[in-house]
This record gives C-alpha cells, sequence and structure tokens, in this order.
C-alpha cells in the first residue's frame, strides 16, 4: 500500500507527525508532499527537525495568496502529483487550503481520501476553515475524529457511520511525545519571564485582525492586561502586515517577538499563568496541559475544551476578556479534565485503523 501524506501549514506538522511513525511501523510506503502554503522557516522548515518528519518528497512552493489563488495553486500542481505515483489513499489533516485542495483533487482523481481531525464545526461559514472542512469531511472515505461532537456532526449532516472513527487526538501524541523537550530548554528565561508569571498570546483569525477598528480595540484591552501580566506575543506574519497595513502602534507593554518553533513555543505555552488565542489547536494544547486559556472568538469548533478542559470563550468583548484574566489570577478556574482517548495513542489508532481498510478493500475486490 502506498500513502501520499500532504502538508501546508504548520497545525498539519503535528497532527501527522505520529500517523506517519505509525504508519512505517506497519511497513506503508509513504510519500510526503509540501504545499509550501507556510513557508517561513520557524513555521515550516524547523517543524520537520524537531517532529521528526521525514524530509519531505515534494515541496510544492505555493507560497501565499488569496485563497481561490492558493487553492488553486495546490490543485493544479497535485493533480500531476496524484497522476504519476497513483497512491492507494490520501491522507490530510485539519482545515487549511492545502488540506481541501488535496481533497478536491484525490476525489477527481477517484483516490481514496482519509480526514484527520474530522467532524469538528464552529458552524460559522464565515470562517475559511469552516467551508474547509465541510467540503473535506464530505469527499472523505475515512473521517478520523477527535471528539464525540464530531461524530454527532458528522452523523448528523448524513455521512455513513461505517466511514467515522474515534481515534483520539494527534496534537496531543506530539505534545506528550515532545513535552519533556521542550521544559528542559527552559524558553521562557530566553524572554526573561519566569514560569506561572507570564501570559501567552496568539492573533491571526480575519474576523479579529482585518477590521482596522476591531484590531484597535483588542490591541488596546491587551495592552491593559498586560499592565498587569506580562504578556509575550509571537506575532503571526498575517497579523504583523495588518498592523503595519492599518498604521498602528502596539503597545509599549506587550513583547512582541516572531513566530517561534514548535519546541519553544510548547515550553512557553506549558508554564503560562494564562494563554490568550483565537487558534482552534491552542484550544487543545491547553486543555491537555491544564494551562487557562481565555479564546478570543464567540465560537469554538472544539466544544470538548470548553465542556472538560480549562478554556473559555470571551470573544472580542474587553469585559469578558478582562474578567476572565481576573478570575484565573484569583485561582477562580477549573482543572482540565482530560477527553477521551487524548493519550498520545491516537496515531497508533489510525494506522491500525487504515492497515484494517486496506485489508477490507483488497478482500473485497
Amino acid at each position: 500500500m502506498k500513502i501520499l501524506s500532504i502538508v501546508g501549514a504548520r497545525p498539519n506538522f503535528m497532527k501527522l507527525a505520529p500517523v506517519m511513525d505509525a504508519l512505517a511501523t506497519h511497513g506503508v510506503d509513504q510519500l510526503l508532499i509540501h504545499t509550501g502554503q507556510h513557508y517561513d522557516a520557524n513555521m515550516s522548515k524547523v517543524f520537520f527537525d524537531e517532529l521528526g518528519l521525514p524530509k519531505p518528497d515534494l515541496y510544492l512552493g505555493v507560497g501565499s495568496a488569496s485563497h481561490a489563488r492558493q487553492t488553486a495553486a495546490v490543485m493544479t500542481a497535485l493533480e500531476d502529483v496524484l497522476a504519476e505515483h497513483r497512491p492507494n489513499l490520501v491522507l490530510v489533516a485539519g482545515d487549511v487550503n492545502s488540506t481541501m485542495a488535496a481533497a478536491l483533487v484525490a476525489a477527481k482523481a477517484c483516490i481514496p481520501l482519509a480526514h484527520i481531525e474530522a467532524g469538528l464545526r464552529s458552524f460559522d461559514r464565515t470562517m475559511p476553515e469552516e467551508v474547509n472542512r465541510v467540503v473535506v469531511d464530505h469527499l472523505s472515505d475515512l473521517l478520523f475524529v477527535t471528539e464525540e461532537s464530531g461524530t454527532r456532526n458528522l452523523l448528523e449532516e448524513g455521512i455513513a457511520k461505517d466511514r467515522i472513527h474515534v481515534v483520539g487526538n494527534c496534537m496531543v501524541d506530539s505534545l506528550k511525545r515532545h513535552l519533556d523537550r521542550a521544559l528542559e530548554a527552559a524558553p521562557w528565561e530566553a524572554f526573561e519571564l519566569n514560569p506561572r508569571q507570564y501570559a501567552l498570546l496568539t492573533l491571526h483569525r480575519p474576523s479579529n485582525v482585518d477590521d482596522p477598528a476591531a484590531l484597535r480595540q483588542m490591541l488596546e484591552t491587551l495592552g491593559e492586561l498586560s499592565q498587569q501580566l506580562p504578556i509575550l506575543f509571537p506575532v503571526h506574519p498575517r497579523t504583523r502586515s495588518r498592523i503595519a497595513d492599518s498604521g498602528l502602534e502596539l503597545p509599549a507593554t506587550l513583547q512582541l517577538c516572531g513566530p517561534q518553533p514548535y519546541l519553544i513555543f510548547l515550553g512557553l505555552m506549558a508554564r503560562a499563568r494564562l494563554v490568550l488565542t483565537d487558534s482552534g489547536g491552542i484550544q487543545e494544547e491547553t486543555t491537555a496541559l491544564d494551562v487557562p486559556c481565555l479564546t478570543l472568538r464567540w465560537n469554538t469548533e472544539r466544544p470538548v475544551t470548553v465542556e472538560q478542559g480549562s478554556n473559555r470563550l470571551v470573544g472580542t468583548d474587553p469585559k469578558a476578556i478582562h474578567e476572565g484574566c481576573q478570575a484565573i489570577l484569583a485561582g477562580n478556574w477549573p482543572s482540565a479534565r482530560q477527553p477521551p482517548l487524548w493519550d498520545g495513542k491516537a496515531g497508533q489508532r489510525i494506522a491500525a485503523t487504515i492497515e484494517q481498510w486496506a485489508s477490507d478493500t483488497s478482500a473485497s475486490r
């Protein structure tokens, strides 16, 4: 069996690494394609080194562009790749444009598709990621689910139950595997911070950074909070561009840095007093780490992080953000309960499921 795995952006790497490791133990012939959707070294290349991913067999170099142009570039390049290699299965993860583009090309080529992190729904179609999730799930033959809400969503959308497999969370696999190394590096020291005495911030969603007025209000709120607790802000390239385009000045009390490699960011997150984010994956990682998380969105496609984890939705309301921070600093915050199967073995379950699927498919021919 030959499997072609496709990555394009930072979160994909953490999700696919444990699966590729597990598939290797099953003797599967694998090809890894990097679309180049994320091309910054600290958002791409260093992840291969730190996560132990093999060097990509092909790098497509699509780079940054509008949603339509980026998706089209990935599709055009992948069409030739699939025609040449004809894998038995295409494996994708998450909800970025590269994932959706790969799903469309595989479906048109009549090549079976497997989706890691299937079934997540924010029910907000203004999010490009939500559109990508729906498209990929409805094209997939194997849907690997991280939490029970994913199963419910897929069944309600009419997807056959025998295509759905609850396997756990591959990002947690990567986290558990690399956490000790991340903490041994003590990355907070490089920023002159003390464990549990700083907040960590990420901000990149269009709803937060594309509207100059909304971005200004958010930065002012965060600036006020940073006078009470140091806030380290690794600035996403997209966010930095929006700030520059809007002519906004960042509060002097925010401590800025560039995007951080995986191990450094993991260590920073694990020893933060709290995390403020609009990222989906960070909601999961903070739950796994039992670190208080304030999500700067009004919805989440990962409800288990609110129901069982340490995550709370505060949207863009300055009052709600302030109140959440004060509650955390006062110690009035529940501890996370680990969701089912978030035990570091999701990659092994996925590999075993794929092997069984391949056996069943072969037997039915």
